[in-house]
């Protein structure tokens, strides 16, 4: 009998133990400690995960932004940007006053704290995951450029949204009928967002997300894919610089001819902020761009590329471009130390070896065409790596390879003709970004003079995160990693 009444006890032991816990988890105390005693529990996991994967944890980016602040010089007086660590630091103008009164973003940005405001998390959610139920079409455009190579313009034509969005887009929709016109709301000539992937291609999901909002808006929206990437053919010998622009410069062009009455802006992510803020620079006036966004971007190239980035990014990075190298080897052998390059473990050997190395192989290029798709040219049958007399006179110094490190940042830094830019550029940066350099290194003096450049600095937000807290409240179901170009754009014709 003894025996009997242990087994049922045995065997009514752990619905008694799960009802027990039932009970205790209603009582608002017990609840609120276990809470905290699963999230130190977390944390402390999430301790162990980051050391063996030899990733950072930024724990004093709100004593670093105290330091930061300098009260009277690079807030906007009475912005009351004090909130859960963000500022905006730039000179005060009618743009700046505008952009605090109406963005939303700027004025409640209620960030995500741990663990969906964990910058790695972020980061990792931002580049590899999207929310549900978005998905985009595209048709591409390959451009030929002046020197034979090959860019791809993707436009998107379609999207498909679930119903919940559906509903959400209609509503949008008939408020903006019935209260004025905003940007690009289905006008007869909508405005043509230009959106520039990182420098190594490929189209995040964020990117996705920035897609359909900017087509709910009613935008014309275009991906620029520099040659080499996301499946855009290499044609020649000449690989793109960080912050060489003529590329970019001709898929502008080419876009305005093909929507001439519209207004065009641009944003870009990462590396990918190099062409698009040399451009700005090298174009300045003649520029056919009417504002430009980076979100995260990389404002000092050199530093960037000599700054050490934690193993598990830094390996995700070189095996991502050494994979497009890799697919042009056997051409590209007469031109550059292709072993070498394959062998490099840091983003700087690899750049130099691709960018600097030239100058040694230069009389060496390879009379064959690059890849399996090519434009009928050889890659050997012209002076200075395969161009023609004219092109090498059009694309000046760029045309032959760097000398060396120096001399090749003397030509590509983002920023070195930023006293030329004159449209406005907002640049969107967290302090906890894990891929770029520390927020102390900033050039901030240039968005305490310039007027054209505003820069947003929070806390957290990862490297194109930027999770909001509380999905719901978003206006529209928007993420917390969109641009919103509504607020950050006001009007169509580019006057504010």
């Amino acid at each position: 009998m003894a025996s009997f009444v242990w087994d049922y006890l045995l065997c009514v032991l752990p619905s008694l133990l799960l009802l027990l816990l039932y009970l205790a988890l209603r009582w608002p105390r017990i609840r609120c400690w276990t809470r905290l005693a699963f999230r130190a529990a977390s944390w402390r996991l999430w301790v162990i995960i980051c050391g063996i994967l030899e990733l950072p944890l930024d724990s004093n980016t709100k004593a670093w932004t105290r330091e930061l602040e300098s009260p009277g010089e690079d807030i906007l007086p009475g912005s009351g940007q004090d909130s859960d660590g963000l500022r905006l630091i730039c000179k005060p103008t009618a743009l700046a006053q505008y952009l605090l009164r109406h963005c939303g973003s700027l004025a409640k940005p209620k960030l995500a704290s741990w663990p969906k405001g964990d910058p790695h998390l972020q980061t990792l959610s931002s580049l590899l995951c999207g929310p549900w139920g978005y998905t985009l079409q595209f048709t591409r455009d390959n451009l030929l450029l002046r020197d034979g190579g090959i860019v791809a313009l993707d436009w998107a034509v379609g999207t498909g949204l679930d119903e919940a969005v559906g509903r959400k887009r209609w509503e949008g929709r008939k408020e903006h009928q019935s209260g004025g016109k905003a940007l690009g709301c289905f006008t007869a000539t909508p405005p043509v967002l230009l959106l520039i992937p990182e420098a190594w291609g490929g189209m995040a999901p964020h990117l996705k997300v920035l897609c359909h909002q900017a087509m709910r808006l009613g935008f014309y929206v275009v991906v620029f894919h520099a040659r080499g990437t996301a499946g855009c053919p290499l044609t020649t010998a000449r690989l793109t610089e960080f912050g060489d622009p003529a590329d970019l410069e001709q898929a502008v062009a080419y876009v305005h001819n093909r929507h001439p009455s519209s207004v065009m802006v641009a944003v870009s992510e990462g590396s990918g902020s190099g062409i698009l803020l040399s451009y700005l620079g090298e174009c300045g006036s003649s520029s056919r761009l009417t504002a430009a966004a980076a979100i995260s971007p990389v404002l000092q190239g050199q530093l960037w590329f000599e700054t050490a980035m934690p193993p598990i990014y830094r390996s995700a990075v070189l095996f991502h471009r050494k994979l497009q190298l890799s697919r042009y080897a056997s051409s590209f052998r007469g031109v550059l130390d292709v072993d070498r390059a394959l062998s490099c473990s840091s983003l700087r050997d690899l750049e130099e070896t691709l960018s600097c190395s030239r100058a040694q192989l230069q009389q060496r290029a390879p009379s064959r065409p690059i890849g399996s798709q090519n434009s009928g040219q050889n890659a050997g049958s012209h002076s200075s790596r395969g161009l023609a007399p004219s092109v090498a006179w059009a694309l000046g110094e760029r045309a032959y390879p760097a000398k060396d490190w120096d001399n090749y940042w003397e030509r590509n830094e983002p920023l070195r003709d930023a006293d030329e830019v004159a449209v406005p550029v907002l640049c969107i940066r967290s302090c906890d970004d894990p891929l770029l350099p520390p927020a102390s290194t900033l050039p901030l003096p240039l968005f305490q003079i310039n007027p054209y450049f505003l820069l947003v600095l929070t806390d957290r937000g990862g490297h194109c995160g930027f999770t909001l807290e509380g999905r719901e409240e978003m206006e529209g179901g928007r993420t917390g990693n969109e641009v919103e170009e509504k607020e950050l754009f006001p009007n169509r014709s580019g006057k504010y």
